[in-house]
């Protein structure tokens, strides 16, 4: 578990600890000769089975950038206010940070108490109070450490507090120090936010480069594993260089989402914000560049809450919950705390009724099984991505898409609304298709799907295209889907022609066949041949690869399946490679290929083609 002390520059925050621990805190030369906190210090309580972790985060205004870093992960805080000064300009911008954070629990601690009477702290103490109600419920302590006047009473207390972060989420470890040991390699400090590492885990960087623990430190203290709310060092084995890591970086025992660079937040003002305007924002020892925008209101009171957007210029991995500091364009002014509501925000329609509804209904969700129910209300979930944001367990999603009745296909879940809905975006596109073309026997899949439900998933369309067909929802004739009312028949004459016609196919050993050379063949007016060759296709025997030049459907069948083992072993295949393949002239191969890019099977990459659906022409 881990507190932090926070309060104004030379209130005694570094000797308090020191008192209550053992350890003094500052860890760089100019710190000491300064005799003031500049960066992150650390200290450590062991006390029975457990070890209480210390951050002293500096006071000093200069230095405010490296306090925020030190506030990530943390639940409790500890704010100093020296007995014979009093509140102080870096007292009131932490109290506003603590505040803004919405920590657990805030203790007010008087240090210095040997250089003010009991009437001067007891006065102070009660203005402090009077200034900020929501120290009301707070444990005072007051204390000294050069009598250790309170020091057994603070020590006490703390060591009861318990350790609220979850060691059963996901491993999560921000990194605020990169630094190598001689014999050890690369060694990275930080605070777990959540999870559980052990030794030889393999964990993800930022950039989702894999790294593997060899050994662990967690609260000071050799160990073979480092659990969520502690301070570990982690000693890493990497190809990587020293250099390739920086404070700032997270390790993940899960592949990272993509940055984000634009989110929506639940904002709490501190000071009057306007609808847009520039901001600094701070996330664990991250800190952006960024553009906050008001989406429910022009203007925002102090201690108003409100939507808002956040456009960053430095894209950071976040997930739901988070909490953030805003501070002024010109980062001299705290003006906002926030948590984070959604990450990757659409950039159209971000103020439309719907939007904004969907918005307050994410805000008000009760827990993660409320959440889930809204994500996958209208759109589909990569597991993935519903893992990252709510920073869940494969065991742990499963168990709440079964208690809300949603679905995991593969890689995506979502509702039983989500399928009804593209099921009917289907259905209607097919029947409008055979309304306007009822002379076709229906739709490759892959155009079906570019019809009827563009940029949805793929492969989970096909999917519920599949469970249509077993429905009995959807037939299909030769690879041509069509609902089931909608058929294209021979009559016995045409029958009869058809025999005549299959005789000309077999006698060409695979070749097409024009229009005009059928007909001289059968002795057969050329234009009756022309409607009856394109109704054989229709019923899916034949199939024109240009107009007026058919292939029996079969024969395409065959050489799909050359292309598509070509293309399993080589990648993409080219013109010139297929007419070796087949053995055709340039001119033909040219025509066959375009077809098949055209229905579906193939998309044009350059001067290659590659498998667009590799299921098309089983």
């Amino acid at each position: 578990m881990i507190i932090v002390t926070s309060g104004h520059v030379d209130h005694g925050k570094t000797a308090l600890l020191q008192a209550l621990t053992g350890t003094h805190t500052a860890h760089l030369p100019e710190e000491k000769k300064r005799g003031m906190t500049i960066d992150l210090g650390y200290a450590y309580l062991p006390v029975g089975d457990k070890i209480l972790g210390f951050i002293d985060v500096p006071g000093h205004e200069k230095f405010l950038t490296n306090m925020l870093a030190g506030l990530g992960g943390i639940h409790y805080a500890m704010l100093m206010v020296a007995a014979d000064e009093g509140i102080q300009a870096q007292t009131v911008e932490h109290l506003a940070i603590l505040r803004q954070l919405q920590l657990e629990k805030i203790l007010l601690v008087i240090t210095k108490a040997d250089r003010a009477t009991s009437t001067q702290i007891e006065a102070l103490i009660q203005k402090i109070i009077a200034n900020y109600p929501f120290l009301q419920e707070s444990p005072i302590f007051v204390t000294s450490a050069t009598t250790q006047q309170g020091i057994n009473e603070l020590r006490e207390f703390l060591t009861a507090l318990p350790n609220i972060a979850d060691p059963n989420k996901p491993f999560r470890y921000a990194i605020d120090r990169v630094f190598t040991v001689k014999g050890a390699g690369i060694v990275v400090t930080g605070t777990a936010f959540s999870g559980t590492v052990k030794q030889d885990d393999e964990l993800y960087l930022s950039n989702g480069e894999k790294v593997r623990v060899k050994n662990i430190h967690a609260q000071n203290q050799p160990n073979m594993q480092g659990l969520a709310g502690q301070r570990l060092a982690l000693n890493l084995h990497s190809s990587l260089a020293k250099e390739a890591i920086q404070r700032g970086d997270w390790l993940f025992n899960q592949p990272p989402s993509s940055p984000t660079d634009r989110i929506t937040i639940v904002l709490n003002a501190e000071v009057p914000l306007l609808e847009n305007q520039a901001v600094h924002l701070y996330h664990a020892t991250n800190h952006s560049l960024g553009k906050l925008s008001l989406l429910t209101s022009k203007t925002l009171s102090p201690q108003g809450q409100a939507l808002a957007e956040v456009i960053l210029d430095k894209p950071l991995l976040l997930c739901f919950a988070d909490k953030l500091i805003l501070r002024g364009g010109d980062n001299k002014q705290l003006i906002a705390g926030a948590k984070v509501l959604e990450i990757h925000s659409p950039k159209r329609h971000k103020r439309s009724e719907v939007r904004l509804k969907y918005l307050q209904n994410l805000q008000q969700a009760e827990n993660v099984t409320a959440r889930i129910a809204l994500y996958l209300q209208e759109k589909a979930w990569k597991v993935n991505n519903l893992l990252w944001l709510e920073q869940l367990n494969e065991e742990t999603l499963t168990e709440l898409l079964s208690q809300i009745q949603a679905v995991r296909f593969q890689d995506w879940c979502f509702s039983a609304s989500y399928q009804t809905e593209k099921n009917q975006q289907i259905l209607t596109a097919l029947s409008n298709y055979h309304q306007q073309h009822p002379d076709q026997v229906g739709l490759g899949k892959a155009r079906l799907y570019r019809m009827a439900t563009l940029n949805q998933p793929e492969k989970l369309i096909y999917h519920f295209m599949q469970d249509l067909l077993v429905q009995g929802k959807l037939q299909q004739r030769r690879g041509w889907l069509h609902l089931p009312e909608h058929k294209i028949e021979f009559n016995v004459q045409e029958q009869a022609l058809w025999k005549q016609v299959l005789g000309e196919f077999v006698r060409q050993n695979g070749q097409p066949l024009w229009v005009r050379d059928v007909a001289n063949a059968l002795s057969y007016d050329e234009t009756s041949m022309r409607n009856f060759l394109y109704k054989a296709g229709k019923l899916g025997y034949l199939t024109p690869i240009i107009p007026d030049r058919f292939f029996l459907t079969e024969t395409l069948y065959t050489y799909a399946r050359v292309i598509k083992n070509y293309i399993k072993k080589q990648g993409d295949i080219s013109v010139n490679q297929l007419r070796d393949e087949l053995q055709f002239g340039r001119k033909l191969t040219v025509q066959l290929i375009e077809y098949f890019d055209r229905c579906g099977l193939l998309r044009r990459k350059g001067n290659v083609h590659i498998l667009r659906d590799s299921e098309m022409f089983d």
